[in-house]
């Protein structure tokens, strides 16, 4: 009998699982840059193909921002912006960042459905690397992020935002909001290879984001906001983010230290929970 040759970028020893047994997902050392890359690339496409067999699954990502900003604008710009022409400018900035965490809370969910159905159990017979799961999903979410930003900016301008000379700083402040974005993704990412169930990692997520999102400046001035609530807005991950997307977009405000103060959150989440993460994704498995 002919010995199967091995694909390019995996050992022998990985391509031949011992018989009745299932072939472990290949150890990272053992994967080829390159390889890597391919793998991750067909993984993208595996998720692509899905997401164009089950269209519903990008109803978040285009319907939302079309309901939080229509909700805000007409239901809350008069009396808290004072107009809505103004409420619109002060609120989409501040949605880029609700965006982002809608998005990566579905990530959450979405992992730990694939672990329910089996799909995970199909990844590991397959000799690709660990990591290389993730970061399909990783890039996959990016671009459902760049959609519903790209939503909300048209909705924006059906409002009467203003775009005329923002054009830097709004592609600045997307391209921002999706650095945090994905370093929130990371930890949706392992709450999802953590806890047992969606309907746990969506009530942990609604229980720690709803204080986060409204004591910030996402809606509101914390100038509005009692002292106490200040001082928890002025550590709020969301506040920076917040008020960089507004001094890029809007040109006002400071901008140097919201910036680096979201880069250095964005940094500090992902080096933290990524390699959580992928090692628990490596257990799981």
């Amino acid at each position: 009998m002919a010995r199967r040759t091995p694909r390019p970028g995996v050992t022998a020893y990985q391509a031949a699982p011992r018989p009745g047994t299932d072939a472990p997902l290949a150890d990272e050392g053992r994967i080829r840059p390159r390889a890597m890359v391919r793998h991750t690339g067909a993984l993208v496409r595996r998720n692509l193909l899905q997401i164009r067999q089950n269209p519903e699954s990008m109803t978040d990502a285009l319907l939302m921002p079309i309901v939080l900003t229509v909700l805000f604008v007409f239901v809350f710009g008069g009396a808290v912006g004072g107009s809505r022409a103004r409420y619109t400018a002060f609120l989409v900035p501040g949605l880029m960042v609700i965006l982002g965490m809608t998005i990566a809370m579905a990530v959450g969910t979405g992992v730990n459905d694939d672990f329910r159905t089996g799909v995970m159990d199909r990844f590991r017979t397959m000799p690709i690397a660990r990591s290389s799961v993730l970061l399909a999903k990783i890039v996959v979410e990016t671009g459902r992020m760049l959609v519903a930003l790209a939503v909300l900016l048209l909705v924006a301008a059906v409002l009467g935002f203003d775009f005329t000379g923002r054009w830097p700083g709004i592609a600045a402040a997307v391209a921002l909001t999706t650095v945090f974005g994905t370093s929130l993704i990371w930890i949706f990412m392992l709450l999802g290879l953590t806890l047992r169930s969606a309907q746990a990692i969506q009530g942990l997520s609604v229980l720690v984001l709803t204080p986060l999102q409204f004591g910030s400046s996402i809606f509101v001035s914390p100038t509005t906001m009692p002292d106490w609530l200040q001082t928890f807005t002025r550590i709020n991950p969301l506040t920076h983010m917040a008020d960089a997307a507004r001094g890029l977009t809007l040109g006002t405000g400071p901008v140097a230290g919201p910036v680096l103060w979201t880069l250095a959150w964005s940094l500090a989440l992902t080096a933290v929970t990524a390699p959580l993460a992928i090692a628990k994704f490596r257990s799981k498995t």
